[in-house]
């Protein structure tokens, strides 16, 4: 599974800011001709500050759709998905692989639905369903356990907060949306260290396996303090960029029908038995 900050972890970067700033007439303005400084020109002359607001805005948010697309171990990947934020967190992620095809995950609560594929139907007895629980300890749900903190952009923005200087590339529209476009490099193990537990064992491995000691990540914030695009780069190999959109708009993600579910935990007592 293909994930933001698992598949690709999210970074941050110890490097110069660059202040954007508009150039004027020798002749400083009268009092009244002065205009405040637009949201994009904030975001770029005070980028540790506006990181910081993009994290409250971002913990603030109740629902997103996502897009993402790149290379996962040298494979080309795509997905897309909705989630719920908040205390009542789900989530309905589809990611499309070259090799297996597309592959769906619905999150509510601590239960994953992950789709069978149509091929695979007919060995589960017409099941379309594979349900795995969490706080039942079924093996492989761990494999789910970070998903929704791996996408939710207030997670994925606090490692962020560590860093030291941030680069900013400059202003470049996302999906017709100004943003100011934002480059940030942190060593790994400061970067771990600020993951939650839910997503830092499982981030830790990946980068371990990769042999990483930094990762990258370029942000792009609207005036509204709201990430329109993250993308992580690891390697050559491992280059995920995802793009969000549709904030706080009402999401549905329902459980699928239990005649269509065949439940991990019974699957594997028949198994055992």
């Amino acid at each position: 599974m293909s994930r933001w900050k698992s598949s690709a972890a999210l970074t941050v970067a110890a490097v110069a800011v660059f202040g954007l700033t508009a150039c004027g007439s020798k002749d400083a303005p009268s009092t009244t001709e002065q205009q405040q400084p637009s949201g994009l020109a904030l975001l770029a002359s005070d980028a540790k500050g506006s990181l910081q607001k993009t994290a409250d805005t971002a913990g603030k948010t109740t629902s997103l759709t996502l897009t993402m697309e790149g290379k996962q171990d040298g494979d080309a990947v795509k997905g897309s998905g909705q989630v719920v934020l908040g205390a009542e967190r789900k989530a309905e992620v589809t990611i499309e692989d070259p090799k297996d095809g597309p592959t769906t995950v619905r999150v509510i609560g601590t239960a994953f639905y992950v789709q069978v594929p149509p091929a695979d139907q007919a060995d589960m007895d017409g099941k379309k369903w594979l349900k795995l629980d969490a706080s039942a300890g079924d093996a492989g749900a761990d494999s789910f356990a970070g998903l929704i903190d791996d996408i939710d952009p207030a997670v994925q923005i606090k490692p962020l907060l560590g860093a030291e200087t941030i680069t900013v590339v400059g202003e470049e529209a996302v999906n017709g949306v100004q943003t100011v476009h934002y480059t940030i490099v942190m060593p790994t193990a400061p970067y771990l260290a600020a993951l939650p537990e839910t997503v830092r064992a499982e981030t830790e491995k990946q980068l371990t396996k990769l042999a990483v000691k930094e990762v990258k990540t370029e942000l792009w914030i609207d005036e509204q303090y709201q990430v329109r695009r993250g993308r992580t780069f690891m390697n050559d190999a491992n280059d995920i960029i995802v793009n969000f959109t549709d904030f706080n708009k009402p999401v549905t993600v329902d459980v699928p029908p239990a005649a269509e579910t065949a439940d991990f935990a019974e699957l594997l007592k028949g198994i055992q038995g």
